[in-house]
């Protein structure tokens, strides 16, 4: 079988790894979702015993009748957002002790009980189609979305309808309860829109109001029997939602049947100043009193604040306010609390340096660790991920016990590799559970293929620590063993990787160089992972050097480096990238620099396209994937952050577009999108081939009928790999 053709059916050898780990209250029990095998979609709810090592599927979708065609609209809005492509069960919750989860199916409800070797999962008659269900901490109730509503089924059988019950309704046609609004799912991590109280007495919930924003239609003509897509897309310089918070009472069935729903508790804040509703959710315990709080941020994102609300009254205080000149970046696992009440927080120390960890008032850990996100709060310990400094590649895990006062890596154990094993990617940043003293990490690296995922026993000590593996089904990759060169070039440093064929020697023709960046923002491609190279190694076993380069704008280094994109997401961009070809040429002897390709998705795909636009002297050819052509046409919170308001200073928008550009083009450009793309949607593909065609410059467009943003069908996947290194070869060819 082909690398293209395995990686699709594969996903990207992401079937079959262990994923959304859950770990129980004592440490002993940790539930996750895998499929069966490496090709298996149909991914099953399984729990291990950490004792032991014992697995057993507690869920499987194809004993329940899934059907993956048949999701509602909501379920797939959601999915493309979390960029999720399997199947079966995506997504569960359990309650706090860990005795049940529940999950959707097809827009079904079901529930599980963990406890016991012989359970089957069992159908609730939940109001379909259900969106996002959620078990209640005492894994009682479930609360879920369906058609705009937020609702609440008991899981008890009392009655024939377990109680089934609207909370609250839409009260506009374009008004939603419980869902995450497109900017806070598509660009802030917030894919949740209600949030259960810690004593299950009350919901914390979103309304959202689409009605401010911009009616677009997705079409694909392939399909002229249906109707196009209708969506809210809030583009650059145009209204977002209207995103409020409220606060739901949860009576009992019976209560709820004598009285009604209560009317909800309106949560209060300067929304015209701070309308980016960025996270929401509960401190406290059912031995205390439960406190709202949320972070807003301002539309021009350089202040984000913190509040407390009471849940009785709505009203908000303000508990912290980060700010800064050019943006505040929206960090990952926080605000959080310790069990002493102590907030847990990611912000700049000083105000203008680095970001650091800091609970309560103190920062935690070394002040040289690129700290990436907080990873899991538990007792009085904190898990963060960091990368060293000088190391942007590696990713650790870093576990602060604020008992001892003592702040150390997570050392994990060695997999019998020649390099030390706290070298490479550790993959806590969204998948790391501490609880009970067991933790719960995922481990890439360079020396070995795939991820390892391992569970650790009396984690925060040294001396007595046990683990055990839990197992991946994925495939092993069909390829040789990735060939890397890495090296930060230039004055500025700029983290390299060079992946050449397995076959090649210094003493054979030089080589093309195929130029392979994201090189924008919040994407990170030169990783101490084998995994983050497969593709490229494929693509220098068809005859290229393949050259990856994180440039200004990305993550790993520092908040400077992050922030010197501000007001131009094209210049600098691109000059690091002749700066990273540059200096691969000076090291590396054997790099033609005659025959440069560049090839990319997304931003990847915007930046390919401007090279071969602005710098034809020094690359040849170029296939841009879904690239964002006009910043005008792409969503306010990711574009207005880089960018500011388009009514502000249209010279920024028109300097960083490519459609200015589209009479320059004199080399060899395939542009590939999806139709059904409602990221970055197919205008921006078709408003470019119309600049080009315009200005008589020939062009190649590569329509992909139903895709969105990312191709998952395999066969389409496949093809697109093979069609684009057929068009670079032909491109260079007659280069050199």
């Amino acid at each position: 079988m082909s690398f293209p053709r395995q990686q699709a059916r594969t996903q990207r050898f992401t079937i079959g790894v262990p994923r959304s780990f859950e770990v129980s209250p004592d440490g002993r029990r940790v539930a996750f979702l895998r499929g069966r095998d490496g090709i298996d979609t149909a991914t099953c709810l399984w729990v291990h015993e950490v004792e032991g090592g014992a697995e057993r599927v507690v869920a499987d979708p194809r004993a329940l009748g899934a059907d993956d065609e048949n999701l509602p609209p909501e379920e797939r809005a959601r999915r493309e957002r979390l960029r999720e492509s399997g199947g079966g069960i995506v997504s569960y919750t359990v309650d706090r002790a860990f005795t049940r989860a529940v999950f959707t199916l097809s827009g079904r409800l079901f529930y599980v009980d963990l406890v016991g070797d012989h359970v089957e999962p069992r159908e609730l008659p939940a109001t379909a189609p259900v969106v996002d269900p959620r078990i209640s901490p005492a894994g009682d109730r479930v609360a879920y979305v369906s058609g705009g509503a937020l609702r609440v089924i008991d899981i008890a059988d009392a009655e024939p309808d377990h109680g089934d019950r609207v909370l609250v309704s839409p009260d506009g046609e374009n008004v939603t309860w419980g869902l995450a609004d497109f900017v806070a799912a598509e660009e802030m991590g917030r894919y949740r829109g209600f949030w259960w109280a810690p004593d299950g007495s009350a919901l914390l919930a979103a309304r959202v109001d689409e009605s401010p924003v911009t009616r677009w239609y997705v079409d694909d003509p392939a399909a002229p029997e249906q109707e196009p897509t209708t969506l809210r897309y809030p583009a650059a310089g145009t209204d977002n939602s209207e995103v409020r918070l409220a606060v739901l009472t949860v009576a009992s069935s019976g209560d709820f049947a004598r009285a009604g729903a209560p009317d909800p508790v309106w949560v209060e804040w300067d929304r015209e100043a701070l309308p980016y509703l960025a996270t929401a959710g509960w401190t406290g315990g059912p031995d205390g009193s439960p406190t709202v709080i949320f972070t807003a941020q301002s539309r021009d994102q350089r202040t984000l604040t913190l509040f407390g609300a009471d849940p009785v009254t709505g009203l908000a205080m303000e508990t912290r306010t980060e700010t800064d000149d050019v943006w505040v970046e929206l960090m990952p696992g926080v605000p959080a609390h310790t069990d002493k009440g102590e907030l847990v927080w990611i912000g700049r120390e000083g105000g203008t340096g680095e970001r650091r960890v800091f609970v309560g008032d103190r920062a935690i850990g070394p002040a040289d660790v690129y700290v990436r996100g907080v990873v899991d709060v538990d007792g009085d310990r904190v898990l963060y991920s960091g990368s060293p400094a000088g190391d942007p590649g590696d990713i650790s895990l870093w576990l602060a016990d604020l008992g001892t006062g003592l702040t150390a890596p997570i050392e994990l154990p060695g997999h019998g590799c020649s390099k030390s094993a706290d070298a490479g990617a550790h993959s806590g940043l969204r998948s790391g559970r501490l609880r009970g003293d067991t933790l719960v990490a995922q481990h890439r690296s360079m020396d070995f293929p795939g991820v390892r995922t391992l569970v650790l026993r009396n984690a925060s000590t040294e001396t007595r620590r046990t683990h055990a593996d839990i197992e991946s089904f994925a495939e092993t990759p069909e390829l040789p063993e990735p060939r890397v060169e890495f090296w930060r070039a230039g004055e500025r440093g700029i983290p390299c990787a060079l992946v050449l064929p397995s076959w090649y020697r210094e003493d054979l023709r030089p080589l093309p160089v195929l130029m392979a960046p994201y090189g924008g923002p919040h994407a990170q491609r030169v990783l101490n992972a084998r995994g983050a190279f497969l593709s490229a190694q494929w693509y220098a076993e068809q005859g290229f050097a393949v050259l990856i380069a994180d440039g200004r704008g990305t993550p790993g280094i520092g908040v400077e480096w992050e922030q010197e994109i501000h007001l131009d997401l094209a210049t600098g961009v691109l000059e690091d990238q002749v700066t990273a070809l540059r200096d691969a040429a000076e090291r590396f002897g054997f790099l033609d620099t005659s025959r440069v390709g560049v090839h990319g998705w997304s931003f990847g795909g915007y930046l390919s396209a401007l090279a071969v636009l602005r710098r034809p002297d020094v690359f040849h050819a170029a296939v841009a994937g879904a690239p964002v052509v006009d910043w005008r046409l792409y969503d306010t919170h990711y574009t207005e952050r880089y960018l500011g308001l388009p009514q502000d200073d249209p010279g920024v928008y028109e300097r960083s577009s490519l459609l200015e550009d589209a009479a320059k083009l004199e080399r060899p450009l395939m542009l590939i999108h999806g139709l059904s793309d409602d990221n970055v949607v197919f205008a921006h593909t078709q408003r470019m081939s119309s600049a080009l065609l315009a200005a008589g410059r020939g062009h190649t467009v590569l329509p992909l009928s139903g895709v969105t943003h990312s191709p998952s069908d395999p066969t389409v996947a496949e093809n697109l790999m093979l069609l684009q290194v057929e068009f670079l070869k032909d491109a260079l060819r007659g280069e050199g």
